[in-house]
């Protein structure tokens, strides 16, 4: 069974920061591209960020380059988010994302329907 578990959202202030936590597990972790699509009320899904560490392959958001930092930890099969000077602009639901790396038609997750795997999701709310 595909599983993939969020952790970390929650309330944070204006220039504040918050980590979150993907565990992945059902399918090979290497093969895929693993991070975060969010929506925001009233707006489309977006991909944030994806890595796939086997292919060095690493995707941000416009929006996102230069705050936050995605990284993985193979061992444990889990891929972190660091989010730094957060806006309530990034206020959203995360989901925590998985996208097969081949055949793909673009950057990883650049596109929605190209994601193979969705988490729960995870609330994220700045105040400002």
């Amino acid at each position: 069974e595909v599983q993939l578990v969020e952790s970390g959202g929650g309330l944070v202030q204006a220039g504040g920061s918050l980590r979150l936590s993907c565990s992945a597990s059902g399918f090979d972790f290497d093969d895929y591209a693993i991070g975060w699509f969010r929506q925001a009320p009233g707006k489309a899904r977006e991909g944030v960020s994806c890595i796939n560490s086997r292919d060095s392959l690493i995707y941000y958001a416009d929006s996102v380059k230069g705050r936050f930092t995605i990284s993985s930890d193979n061992a444990k099969k889990t891929v972190y988010l660091q989010m730094s000077g957060l806006t309530d602009e990034d206020t959203a639901v995360y989901y925590c994302v998985a996208q097969s790396v081949y055949p793909r038609s673009g950057p990883i997750c650049s596109r929605l329907r190209e994601i193979d795997y969705w988490g729960q999701g995870t609330q994220i709310t700045v105040s400002s």
